[in-house]
């Protein structure tokens, strides 16, 4: 096979300095909102699930706040864990327990702990267990020394859709697979400085998703043909007509598995870039959800010697890999993995996931924080007793305008008076409406501006029936029905409400006397002609 392979190497000779053109050519990057909204979705997921694993772990499925606190940067925390267990309701029940020490403590809620059982049905599950193994097998054949270290691996675990103890619990039940080594008995528990190699290679399983997808195709795939990497490119990204033709003619080389060993080829050539693209592809494929952190890549690279090689690949191929930078970090998508944010291929453990994030953004309506000495005590004090004055205010005008005799909407209609009177004021300039102490003057003189201004319309015209009724917030038959008198109003005037009683009757007995008004002023203008 290695002669056909030198052969084309020669054949594309050319394309191998054509491709040194373009390595200075950057594609302007573009964001996808579909993938970014893929990946910001998942955020603080996986710290969540770590912390329910954490609390989960205690016989009394309960955990001080003091302990989360220690394990911040372990569990991926991101900010405060007081704020973190305060945001998600739903999942995590704050309390403090009885004859026990000042700090809160953490437990688990009915929803989550159901969700909880589910996971672990899955992971116990003969199906998935095998489906694990099998893509960690896959991944020590596609790394070229057939072994990883096991530090390495769990940064991995997550993607790969590992359970959290798999080093104890499925390892060691496929011994044909694989092996640990370099680790001592007494610390196989507590430490992960050894290294999981390869036992037995799997011919079947080598064969890479992109082979499958070609073999199932109308054309006849064999080893050493072509194969065309599917390519999704956001909208707005600029190519020119050169970089449109090296992509075209990089399509068209041959295609060389991810599992075979390419070390004969040089380095900046075009089907070296092609290969390894090809095992960046089928690295995404084993990931559960096509997608992982930027560093996690890098940081494989660099265990592989392809750390700078990684990176070019990234920037070449932006309709192959997809870089978001949401959620505080940079994310590597496939992009054939995903139509807008829904991932395409159904996985058991994503629907999992799925439910967790639906989860995390319900919120319950009845939930109160516990106040933590030294914790926001002095903002919550100061938000319920401003909410307390806000309430006894109301009230306390509740029952004053009952006193007066005054309906509520009755006063919330003579509020609205009181607010055209301000606007009123404002555009006429009328600063005398305010005295220096910044305490309101007589009512009645504003209210007679106010009667003026709507004379005025009424007199040129403007306002109809509808146009009176907003000002007067009802027809001025039904006012002039409901309209109290002065001696029913000074009846139920009350020791307290004397003075409000007064404004009241003053501005009831200005509505009145508004049509005799209205007659005079029409008199007036008919007399200067």
């Amino acid at each position: 096979m290695l002669r056909p392979l030198s052969k084309n190497l020669r054949r594309h000779h050319h394309l191998q300095h054509r491709r040194t053109i373009f390595s200075s050519t950057e594609f302007k990057p573009v964001r996808d909102r579909g993938l970014d909204h893929a990946v910001e979705k998942e955020n603080n997921l996986k710290p969540l699930i770590a912390t329910k694993n954490l609390i989960k772990s205690e016989p009394s499925k309960s955990i001080p706040l003091s302990i989360i606190a220690d394990n911040k940067l372990s569990l991926g925390i991101p900010f405060r864990p007081i704020d973190f267990i305060r945001r998600y309701p739903s999942v995590f029940i704050e309390f403090l327990p009885g004859n026990v020490g000042i700090h809160p403590h953490i437990r688990l809620t009915d929803e989550v702990l159901s969700l909880d059982a589910e996971e672990q049905l899955i992971y116990q599950s003969d199906s998935y267990r095998q489906q694990a193994a099998g893509t960690v097998l896959k991944l020590l054949m596609l790394v070229q020394m057939n072994k990883i270290p096991l530090n390495l691996l769990e940064r991995l675990k997550w993607d790969l859709g590992l359970p959290d103890n798999y080093v104890k619990t499925l390892i060691p039940e496929f011994p044909d697979y694989f092996r640990v080594i370099g680790m001592d008995n007494s610390k196989f528990s507590h430490s992960n400085n050894g290294m999981l190699e390869l036992v037995c290679w799997s011919n079947e399983l080598a064969i890479s998703e992109i082979e499958k997808k070609a073999t199932k195709g109308e054309v006849v795939y064999s080893k050493g043909k072509p194969v065309t990497f599917p390519m999704q490119f956001s909208r707005g990204i600029e190519m020119d007509a050169k970089l449109k033709k090296w992509i075209n003619e990089w399509q068209k080389l041959p295609y060389i598995s991810a599992y075979e060993n390419a070390s004969h080829l040089p380095p900046k050539s075009d089907e070296a870039e092609k290969w390894l693209v090809g095992v960046m592809h089928e690295l995404f494929n084993l990931l559960v959800p096509k997608k992982t952190g930027k560093e996690n890549l890098l940081c494989l690279a660099e265990y592989l010697g392809l750390q700078s090689r990684f990176k070019r690949a990234l920037l070449n191929h932006p309709g192959i890999f997809y870089v978001s930078s949401k959620i505080r970090t940079h994310t590597v998508v496939l992009r054939e993995g995903y139509k807008r944010d829904l991932l395409i291929e159904k996985h058991l453990l994503m629907d999992l996931r799925y439910r967790y994030i639906h989860l995390m953004n319900t919120v319950k309506e009845d939930h109160k924080p516990i106040s933590v000495p030294g914790v926001s005590a002095k903002k919550d004090k100061a938000s319920r007793d401003s909410k307390s004055q806000v309430e006894n205010a109301e009230t306390g005008r509740e029952k004053e305008l009952e006193m007066d005799g005054v309906s509520t909407s009755e006063a919330e209609c003579s509020d609205e008076d009181y607010e055209d009177e301000d606007d009123y004021i404002s555009e006429e300039g009328h600063d005398d409406a305010v005295n220096k102490s910044g305490m309101r003057v007589d009512r009645n003189a504003t209210l007679n501006r106010l009667r003026t201004r709507k004379t005025d319309c009424e007199r040129r015209g403007s306002s109809g029936p509808a146009q009176r009724n907003r000002f007067t917030g009802r027809n001025h038959s039904e006012a002039k029905d409901k309209v109290p008198t002065k001696r029913t109003v000074d009846n139920q005037r009350g020791v307290d409400g004397s003075k409000r009683s007064r404004s009241v009757s003053n501005s009831l007995r200005g509505k009145r006397s508004l049509p005799d008004r209205r007659e005079n002023i029409l008199r007036g203008k008919r007399g200067q002609r």
